[in-house]
Parts: C-alpha cells; structure tokens; sequence
C-alpha cells in the first residue's frame, strides 16, 4: 500500500510535527490490522485506499485513545488541583517549595500547600480526606498504617523528603550540659509520638544510661509553639525540626547541643504521603505529584540552590521565618548559640529514596518503647508502606541515578543496625519500655 498517510499535502505543504505523529499512529495501527487478518481479506481491504481504510479500522479501534495515550504516556492526571497539607519546617522544603518554584505546573498540577499548626492536624486531614497528600513525619505512616495512635488507614510513602535536618537544642541554663547523664531530670518536647524526633533522642538517652520514661519527661509540643515554651522555662530542651533549632539561637534563648546527624548521619526525617485509596482511585494524578516531589526534592540537594529556596519558602503563607535563619540551616553554616560559627554542609540534606531499612529500624524503636504490640513482620510492613522500587522508576524517569538493593545497613551511634536481624536488635537494648 502506498504510504498516502505520511505523504506531502500539495496545497499545505509538509505535516506539521503533530500531524505526522498522527498518521505515524494511523498507520502502526492499520499495517497491524492488516498483518493479523490474513492474506485473502488484507487483499481486499488493499484495495479500498488508505485514508478509507484508515477510517474503516478508526471505527472498531479506538484510535483517539491510542493517540492520547502514545502522545502523553504517563497519562494526564485526572484531576489537576489537588491540595497538600505540611508542618511550617524546613524538613518539608521539596513540598513546599514545590509550589513557589513551579515543580506541580511543570508536571502538569495545580497544587496548592496547606499548612497545618501540628501533627496530629496532619493525620486527620489525610484519614478525613481533607487534602489529597500530606508532608508526615517518616515513623507516621507506618503507624497510621498499622493502626498505632489511629484508626488503621494503609499509606503510601512514595518519597522522604528531607535527611538530618534536626537537633537537641537546650536552654542557655544548661551551657555546662556535656553529656546524657547531665540531663537526668530534664523536661523535654518532641513534635509527635510517632517521629525520628522522638526515636533518636530516646535512643541518645538511651546510650547515655537515662530512661526516657523513667529519667525524664518528653511531652509533644507543636513545632512552632517549642521556642515560646523553651523561653517561658516550661522545658529544658527538645530535640526538634529546623527552623526552630536556629530560631532559638537568633532569639538567644537556646544552643544547639548536638545536630541529629550526630546521632545517625542521613536519617530519614520527612516525607511525602498519600493514602493508598487516593492513590489507588487517582493514579495519574499521583504519579504527577510523585514526579514533582522526587524532581523538588534533587533540586533541594544541590547546595547551589539554596539560598534560593530559602527566600521562597521563607514568606508568612509558608514557613514565616526570618530568611537569614532558613539559610543558616539551610547552608550549614549557622552559630550554635555557644559563641561559635560551625560550618556543617550536611545539617540538613535531599534524598528522595525511602530505604525499606529505614522502615524496619523505625518499626525497632516503636516496638521496643511499646508503640506496637505482638509481633511485627518488619519487612512485609516497610514494603507495603515505603515505595522505594517504584521511586527509583520514577527517579530513573526523571534523569536521577537508582539504587541497586531497597536495604542497606545504617550506624547508629557507633552502632551497625542489620535490617535483617531486627528480631533480634529490638531484644539487644538493656534499655526499653519494659525495663
């Protein structure tokens, strides 16, 4: 048959780009029509023309769909405006920078950030469909998950947001404070049961020989409330998200003790989530935020970026901060409140890449302070909850490298945490809910 399909209309000159990709179409569908009908009626259907036989197979081949879809593989989310919930920290800066810096439009979203004054809020409005994604705490999803603290709801983790990124930060009292023994007696805050905050300094307590139920007291206190309540005296210190580290050494009020990295270097901190039924119902639409997170957040680790970032989040609809403390945290390079200008580049860091290892040694530390009852199976729950493979697809989509194992081994304090030995490690600690 000859090739009428892509030939050069003589009164309109050469196809446009779109016109070609079309015919292009026509004509793939029809030559595998043909092919699969046999010789004796091909050679009939040879005979009505191409543009009659192209119109011939549009009929019983949904053509329009196929052309879509062949334009626009990934597919147009089925619904463009979406709304995502976040805590006002710098943890959750690919979410939120996401929206003043185009990532949602670029991948075909209309996406709006709205800002919750706590953690509790943020569980909420995901279990009441009250935004269709949320920025949560990494430990949050796999308890919401589970049931733990909640109505049992299944969650996605698609993506962490941040690594490090967090500090114990203590009253100017306490200057002399030199380690965890020091601080028997101590009032701290967390911003939520079920986050690392909470987990890594229960752990630090923990190696310095102080009970976090027995020794000290750690209540939860909203993000944006730990600097009033570190200057009114109610606490000693918290370990908590930035800006609120940095905020109390710009209102010279508290020091930062020790980084979070300190305790475990690249911890997950944040995330990015949805609940598997939106996900579910709307995959289109969750794979274009999926796209915009991962590409926000690569843009977030490069160093180059981030004075930039800081100006825009820093307004009063996002984080309301001063922009010269979202640089110091940002940057690295911050004054501890102890008189000193540290340059740390990794105080806070970029990577999408939910670690089914990190999962497991979360779910540790909620056993090991009875945060979950009965047995656990540990690897089952991580991959059901992080979505590591499919984010390295999409990171592979996106021109950013992959990973070759879901798993690695990470070092706690000196410590090797084996993520296939988890059984065991909970049963390890001298230290523990039921000590």
């Amino acid at each position: 048959m000859r090739d009428e399909t892509l030939s050069e209309d003589k009164t309109n000159g050469p196809p446009s780009s779109e016109q070609y990709f079309e015919r292009t179409v026509d004509q793939a569908v029809t030559a595998a029509v043909l092919e699969a009908i046999g010789p004796t009626r091909r050679q009939v259907l040879l005979g009505l023309g191409a543009a009659t036989l192209s119109a011939l197979v549009a009929d019983i081949f949904p053509l329009r769909t196929l052309k879509a879809f062949a334009a626009d593989p990934v597919g147009k989310p089925e619904k463009k405006d979406v709304s995502i919930g976040f805590i006002p920290i710098t943890c959750g800066t690919p979410i939120i920078m996401a929206e003043p810096l185009g990532f949602y439009n670029k991948h075909g979203l209309n996406a709006s950030v709205k800002r919750a004054a706590g953690w509790a809020m943020i569980r909420d409005w995901t279990v009441n469909k009250e935004v269709d994604a949320a920025h949560m705490l990494t430990p949050m999803p796999l308890a919401i998950t589970l049931g733990a603290g909640s109505v049992p709801t299944p969650i996605y983790m698609p993506a962490v947001e941040n690594i490090n990124g967090q500090a114990i930060t203590l009253h100017v009292k306490h200057k002399n404070v030199k380690t965890a023994s020091e601080m028997k007696g101590f009032r701290f805050c967390v911003p939520f049961d079920f986050s690392m905050h909470n987990y890594l300094l229960r752990y630090f307590l923990a190696e310095g020989g102080v009970h976090p139920d027995k020794d000290v007291q750690i209540r939860v206190v909203p993000p944006p409330e730990m600097v009033a309540n570190l200057k009114a005296g109610n606490v000693d210190g918290y370990l908590g998200p930035d800006p609120f580290n940095q905020r109390a050494v710009y209102e010279n009020v508290g020091f930062i003790y020790k980084l979070s990295r300190e305790i475990w270097d690249r911890h997950p901190c944040c995330a990015f989530t949805v609940t598997k039924e939106f996900a579910t119902t709307y995959p289109n639409t969750f794979l274009a935020m999926w796209r915009a997170i991962v590409d926000a957040t690569h843009y977030a680790s490069d160093p180059a970026h981030r004075k930039e970032i800081a100006k825009a989040i820093a307004p009063t609809n996002y984080l309301n901060q001063p922009v010269t403390v979202l640089e110091q945290v940002l940057t690295g390079t911050y004054a501890d409140g102890l008189g000193n200008i540290k340059k740390e580049p990794n105080r806070i860091d970029f990577d999408p890449y939910p670690w089914h290892s990190m999962a497991i040694w979360i779910l540790t530390q909620m056993k090991r302070w009875g945060h979950l009852k009965g047995d656990v199976n540990y690897k089952s729950v991580a991959e059901q909850v992080y979505r590591a493979a499919d984010c390295d697809r999409i990171a592979k989509e996106l021109g950013y490298a992959t990973h070759q194992s879901t798993t690695t081994r990470h070092v706690i304090m000196g410590k090797e945490f084996d993520p296939n030995s988890a059984d065991a490690y909970v049963k390890s600690f001298k230290i523990h809910s039921m000590a």
